[in-house]
């Protein structure tokens, strides 16, 4: 079968046609069930991922590292996001990729992991060229963003030496493939609503033969899981019993009905994450996959996207596999790799909750602490 635009703009069955043609054809059951091999975000070749984290401070830093310059993009939904380096990922500016993206609990102070991440980057003479020659260091690319855990119990009594520069070398000294999730790097003092929050990561296997992970720190106002219950709103997407694999039921609540969230404490909130794909895509094409993958957030948390979270999703490319050079092709595998990491970031938020344990001395709830329903 012939595609091409006019298919398209006549609507209706040209569109259902064109989607039973394109890479959505082969997503059936089998092919689609499938995650990578550590069902992590480093199944996506060209990434390693990095944690560090203070137990008696409660609070953590991650950092997501490419063997290259990555191409990025970066979509904002929460009403109170903290981030660094964002505008470099604008497709009209100059470099539009990044050789780290951190993400870090200490809302403000946090940022502050990216600087320490950048200056041992540079110390590797890893980084941005640009004008560097004999005597004048690269520039290291390292974007991030920051949830708020100032207020979990932790010692924060740092005075004038918050600890997140450590915090972000250390996490990169420790990048490889594999790392654990729950109450691990910049998700050690998160609360997902009433429940214990964490780092969650997840990975999917395109039937196109690429691949598509996501990495999140779940420190929401919303809640994960349906009222009264402890299913997770993720749960049509979990795949092989990867967070608990209850048995399927209706999930449902009011339009008030918010569960087991954080309004109590409205202000001490914000999920972070990042999805990346192996498919060599540009920072436009990866803005639009960053926008499509939000929509995980709105299928795992209730609310979200609220006026007191700082929601933020960056979006990477490492370009190991070659997208399709044909216009319409590209634009389809531009719809799978969004519709994909939505899914994946959903059940990365329900994973990294399911994973979470009380840090020493915390008397927080957890989900294994829930009673059966």
């Amino acid at each position: 079968m012939t595609l091409d635009r006019r298919s398209v703009l006549a609507g209706g069955a040209g569109v259902a046609g064109l989607l039973m043609a394109g890479p959505l054809r082969a997503q059936t059951a089998e092919a689609a069930a499938r995650t990578g091999p550590r069902n992590l975000i480093t199944d996506v070749a060209g990434l390693t991922v990095g944690q560090a984290d203070d137990p008696r401070i409660r609070t953590g830093a991650t950092v997501i590292l490419g063997d290259g310059l990555l191409q990025a993009a970066i979509d904002v939904r929460g009403g109170g996001p903290g981030t660094r380096e964002s505008d470099v990922m604008d497709a009209h500016n100059l470099v539009h990729a990044v050789n780290a993206v951190t993400l870090s609990g200490g809302s403000s102070y946090g940022l502050a992991a990216a600087d320490g991440v950048a200056a041992e980057l540079g110390a590797r003479g890893i980084g941005y060229g640009g004008l560097a020659s004999a005597g004048v260091p690269v520039s290291p690319i390292v974007t991030g963003a920051i949830l708020y855990d100032l207020a979990n119990g932790g010692d924060k009594a740092w005075g004038a030496q918050p600890p997140y520069n450590d915090l972000g070398r250390r996490a990169l000294a420790a990048a490889g493939a594999e790392f654990a999730l729950g109450t691990e790097g910049a998700g050690y003092g998160a609360m997902a609503g009433g429940l214990k929050g964490g780092i969650g990561s997840a990975s999917t296997l395109a039937s196109g033969g690429f691949t598509v992970g996501a990495i999140v720190a779940v420190n929401s106002l919303g809640s994960v899981v349906a009222p009264g219950t402890r299913h997770f709103w993720a749960s049509p997407f979990e795949l092989e019993g990867e967070f608990g694999g209850l048995p399927p039921r209706a999930l449902r609540a009011n339009p008030e009905e918010w569960g087991l969230s954080k309004l109590a404490r409205a202000r001490e909130n914000t999920t972070i994450a990042c999805v990346a794909t192996d498919l060599a895509l540009t920072t436009t094409e990866l803005k639009r996959v960053a926008i499509m993958a939000q929509d995980g957030l709105a299928r795992a948390i209730r609310p979200v996207h609220t006026p007191f979270d700082g929601d933020v999703v960056f979006a990477l490319a490492t370009g190991k596999r070659e997208a399709p050079v044909e216009e319409m092709a590209r634009h389809m595998a531009v719809l799978q790799a969004g519709t994909i990491a939505a899914d994946t970031l959903a059940r990365a938020v329900a994973r990294g909750v399911f994973a979470a344990t009380p840090p020493p001395g915390a008397d927080v709830t957890c989900w294994r602490d829930l009673p059966e329903q």
